[in-house]
Order: structure tokens, then sequence, then C-alpha cells
């Protein structure tokens, strides 16, 4: 992708996902101008410069495929991928996604992704390519009144805002835990230059992290997460500050389905269920350690 065909791609993203959400009976996810998508271009350029190709129709020149990766050290994140609804069955994905497997392969590095359980044809198409389904997560959501979440929680007494000089400890924690070093992407959080993101860590009373979550709020994306914690209660504690924070919206965050305590801490709160997702790998996988809450912005499973 070139920096002129940003427009074109943000466009796509905007028509291929609402498309295909559209005919299954659900609605728009993608509910502003298309230009708002651009929004995945712009971060991602700015994490990860070249790392979206597109694919390309000979005779008119028009984009009808584009997928981004994000390279790290210990993996490469398979983060959004659309084809033009008229190309839909035409092996555009495949080749899309197996030019990054070969990608990863070159490096020696496993490929992560997170895909909806609603869409058999993706979950299909990375299956059979060789990816296997290691967790399953609820897309919870939680509509927040503009007076903040008007409850309490415990342990949010020891959660505070992140600064940047906590990027190294975050980094440090989520490949203690979780198996995956991307230290970049937590340091753009931070320095926040957008002014779309937030963040929140826990800290243990020898003032160490044990937990941090992030979040985005944009027209585009409107999401809690990426983040990591030792424990439910910590996890609990940090998705309030952060739903705090989004006051008046209703952000969407993911929650580990076998994480049954904070779950069902969740529903208490109000939050309800609204789509189910799974983390692929393709490639070599560690079991996390702790509470794991995976976004699409950026994308890493």
């Amino acid at each position: 992708m070139k920096k002129p065909e940003w427009g074109e791609v943000a466009e796509l993203i905007h028509l291929s996902t609402n498309f295909w959400y559209q005919s299954h009976g659900l609605g728009q996810i993608f509910k502003g101008d298309p230009a708002t998508t651009t929004l995945f271009c712009e971060v991602y350029e700015s994490l990860d410069p070249g790392c979206c190709i597109v694919a390309v129709n000979d005779e008119t020149q028009k984009i009808v495929g584009s997928c981004f990766y994000h390279p790290r050290p210990t993996h490469v994140s398979l983060g959004i991928m659309n084809v033009h609804p008229n190309y839909f069955g035409a092996s555009i994905a495949s080749r899309l996604l197996q030019f990054i497997i070969d990608f990863a392969n070159e490096r020696g590095l496993p490929v992560r992704l997170v895909s909806s359980a609603l869409n058999l044809d993706s979950y299909s198409l990375y299956t059979r390519s060789g990816f296997v389904p290691r967790m399953a997560f609820q897309d919870m959501c939680f509509s927040v009144p503009e007076s903040g979440p008007g409850f309490s929680t415990a342990g949010q007494e020891q959660v505070r805002p992140a600064t940047l000089d906590d990027a190294t400890a975050i980094a440090a924690l989520e490949e203690e835990l979780a198996g995956i070093s991307r230290a970049k992407d937590y340091e753009y959080f931070l320095n926040n230059t957008a002014g779309i993101w937030h963040g929140s860590v826990f800290e243990n009373p020898a003032g160490e992290i044990d937990g941090f979550l992030f979040s985005v709020r944009h027209p585009a994306s409107n999401m809690i997460g990426p983040g990591t914690s030792r424990n439910a209660e910590q996890a609990a504690a940090l998705i309030h500050a952060e739903l705090d924070h989004h006051r008046g919206g209703t952000p969407v965050f993911l929650i580990p389905v076998s994480c049954d305590d904070l779950v069902k801490t969740l529903y208490g709160w109000g939050a309800r269920n609204c789509e189910i997702h799974f983390a692929q790998i393709h490639g070599e996988w560690k079991e996390p350690s702790g509470i794991v809450m995976p976004t699409f912005m950026p994308e890493t499973g």
C-alpha cells in the first residue's frame, strides 16, 4: 500500500466489513463515514511503515483486497484483512494470507490473529492454512453513563493512569504472562499523538505493575484492550478504570471465556455479549499464565 491509496483502502475496509455483517443479518460495524476507517492506515503505518499488502485488479487498477501485518520480536500479527464483496471466493484472501505466512516463516516466527467465530469463511481460511484456535473470547459491551460507571470494584484504588515511563514494565509483564513482545505498541499508545488512546496500570503494594489495560476511542474503533493482568480481580479493576474513561460510550472488550469469575463480575455490572472471537496461531504457542484481553487496534492474537 502506498500513501495515496489510503483513502481507497479505507473505503474497502468500511465497505467489505459492513457488507459481511449486514448480509448476515447483523448491524453495521462502522457506522461513520468511510473516511473514519482511514484510522487503520494511520495507526498501522505509524507503527509498521510499509506493512500492508494490496491486491489490485489488472484491468481497472482498483484495489480489491488489503491486509495489514505487524512484525514483532516474538511473532507476526495479522491485522485487518478485507476483500471487496465482488471478489469473494476468488482466492484473494488466501493469497494475501500466504504472503504473510511466508514472511513469518522466513523469519522463524509464528503468526497470531484474532478472528470472528461468526465468520466461518474466515475461520476455514485460517484453519485450512494451518492456524490452530487456542483461546476463545467473549466480546462484551457496556453502555457507560455520562456520569461514569456508577459503582465501585475491589482493587480500584490500586489503579492509576499509565505514563510513558511505564512502557518498559508493561511490555515486560506481557512477555512474562503471554509470551509476546511489543514494546513499541505501548510506547505509541502512551505518546498518544492522535489523542485517542488511554491506559491504566494496576500497582501492587511494592509499586510493581501487575496489570495494564489500554483503550481507544474513535468513530472507527471504540474498544478496551489490549491488556494483561495476573488475576481476574486486577482485570476487573482495570476494566472499571477504562470504562470510566469512556463515559457516554459503549466500548467493546474481549474476555477469555475460561475466566468465569471475571465474566460473572461483568454480567453483574450489566455488560452483555455481542460476539465471540478465537485467538488463532500459526506456529509456536505459549499458554498464557494470566488474563489476556486482546483487541483489534492494533491486533495481536
